[in-house]
Parts: structure tokens; C-alpha cells; sequence
């Protein structure tokens, strides 16, 4: 790779690291291909970046982005999994991968520009995501008109209720 190909990578990774709200960083040891190919369709479907990255290319793409904190993680064999959206899911995917792997390990992660460890990952991991917690949301505002709907309906029950109780008790007698 020659420099202006070089520059043209730091450009392209500074504009993504700049602009993630999630970043972690793992590291692939002796992963087979079809291994990969898995966790990069998960990541894909989920709208997740993942890519392998030359530790020096990274370190001179991060500065002046919220990764430049993690400059010295850079080492080794590394995979660099990125949201630009939503911070649990990137989280989710990855714990759930490196649960059943021993050779896929999470170093550290960049959740809006606060660093956390392996263990802050697998809790954001367990957190719900942002559908979910928008569908818990919308629940909580309904429940409000729900019972509101349930009271004002309660009169009108009850009356037809004693409207036909009474018919009964008339034609009984007749």
C-alpha cells in the first residue's frame, strides 16, 4: 500500500471513527473464515461496521475522534466493530459471539465518548435496545387513555347490565 492509498484509508476510518457512537475493539485470534462471515452478516443485518484495521492506520485515524483514548488497545490482531445509530446492539452482537469463542476477545469499547471495559460491554449487552425501550415508552403512555377508555365505558356496562337483569325479572313474571 503506498501513501496516498494510506491517506485515503486514515481519511475514510477518521470520518466513520468521528462520526460512531459505539466503538469496540476485539481481537480475532485464529477465527476460520466461515466464523467471520457470520459475524459480519450479523453485524451487517444489524447496520454494525465491522472490519479488521492495521493498528497504525487506526491510531493516526483516531486522533482528534472519541477513540483516540483507546490509542494504546491498538495492538495486536484487531477488529473494530462500530454503530453510528444505536450503542446496545453493536454490544449485544459482540458478547453474544465471543461467549461461545475462546479465541474472540473483547478488549475495551467508546460508548459516546466514554471509555469502558470487556465487563461494561456484557452489561450493555444485557440492557434492552432502542426498539425495544421506544416500545416500552409508548406502553407507558397508553396505559393512561387505556384506563381512562375503561372507566368512561364502565357506566354504560353497568346500566345495560341492569337493563337486562331487569327484563329477566319481567319476563319471569309475565
Amino acid at each position: 500500500m503506498n501513501r496516498t492509498e494510506k491517506e485515503a484509508v486514515i481519511e475514510g476510518l477518521h470520518a466513520k471513527m468521528a462520526k460512531a457512537k459505539t466503538a469496540i475493539l476485539a481481537e480475532p485470534k485464529g477465527l476460520d473464515v466461515a466464523t467471520v462471515t457470520e459475524l459480519r452478516r450479523k453485524c451487517r443485518e444489524a447496520k454494525v461496521e465491522y472490519r479488521i484495521v492495521k493498528n497504525t492506520l487506526a491510531i493516526r485515524a483516531a486522533k482528534g475522534t472519541s477513540l483516540e483514548a483507546l490509542a494504546e488497545k491498538f495492538t495486536g490482531p484487531t477488529a473494530l466493530i462500530m454503530s453510528y445509530d444505536d450503542v446496545v446492539v453493536p454490544a449485544k452482537i459482540v458478547s453474544e459471539f465471543a461467549k461461545d469463542r475462546e479465541n474472540f476477545s473483547i478488549r475495551t469499547a467508546v460508548v459516546e465518548g466514554k471509555v469502558i471495559d470487556a465487563k461494561g460491554i456484557q452489561a450493555l449487552a444485557k440492557m434492552p435496545g432502542l426498539p425495544e425501550l421506544r416500545s416500552r415508552i409508548a406502553g407507558v403512555l397508553n396505559q393512561p387513555a387505556i384506563k381512562l377508555a375503561r372507566m368512561l365505558a364502565a357506566p354504560g356496562q353497568q346500566l345495560a347490565q341492569v337493563i337486562g337483569a331487569r327484563k329477566d325479572q319481567l319476563a319471569k313474571q309475565a
